[in-house]
């Protein structure tokens, strides 16, 4: 499995109880299990919910789904 397929599963396997549509950074990062602290990890990559916030824009949200999420996180990592 890919970096970036692990990747997306951690992060929807962590919005799986999320209330969607999630509409500002804050809402997101109160769905996450462990908020900011929530972490992913593959192939020695590690990444905290907190600094994958980072990469977001305003015009991101509202984010309907927990794939969106991620996909939009992956491909502003480089991922």
């Amino acid at each position: 499995m890919t970096a970036r397929n692990e990747f997306y599963k951690q992060i929807t396997g962590a919005l799986a109880g999320a209330k969607f549509p999630i509409n500002t950074p804050q809402e997101l990062l109160a769905a996450f299990p462990n908020g900011a602290d929530t972490t992913c990890q593959a192939d020695g990559v590690k990444m905290t919910a907190g600094e994958a916030g980072k990469l977001l824009k305003p015009g991101d949200f509202p984010f309907k789904s927990a794939g969106q999420v991620a996909n939009t996180i992956l491909e502003r990592a480089g991922l």
